[in-house]
């Protein structure tokens, strides 16, 4: 028969003031002192790592699109006032 340990659960807070504490004291300090193992911590950091350069490059992203919405809106208003100028000089020279 087989004693398999309950896999515990950390709370996303849990994780993020454990990735303050470590980067503070360091990642071993940190196993320590929450009787932790290392592993756990490089673990929750990559993850954390990984999503927020996922949001920084959905902002980037955001912002780039911002952008292009501004010039395609300003081109077609120019567009607007040069087929009305075309229109203008076309009825005048008739």
């Amino acid at each position: 028969m087989t004693n398999k340990k309950k896999r515990i659960i950390h709370s996303p807070e849990f994780k993020a003031e454990t990735l303050k504490l470590a980067e503070t004291v360091g990642v071993a300090a940190a196993a320590r002192q929450l009787s932790l193992h290392e592993s756990q911590i490089y673990g929750w950091r990559k993850s954390a790592n990984k999503n927020s350069s996922t949001t920084e490059r959905e902002k980037e992203l955001a912002a780039e699109v911002a952008k292009l919405k501004r010039q395609l809106a300003e081109q077609a208003e120019e567009l607007e006032i040069v087929k009305k100028a075309a229109t203008y000089f076309a009825k005048n020279l008739k």
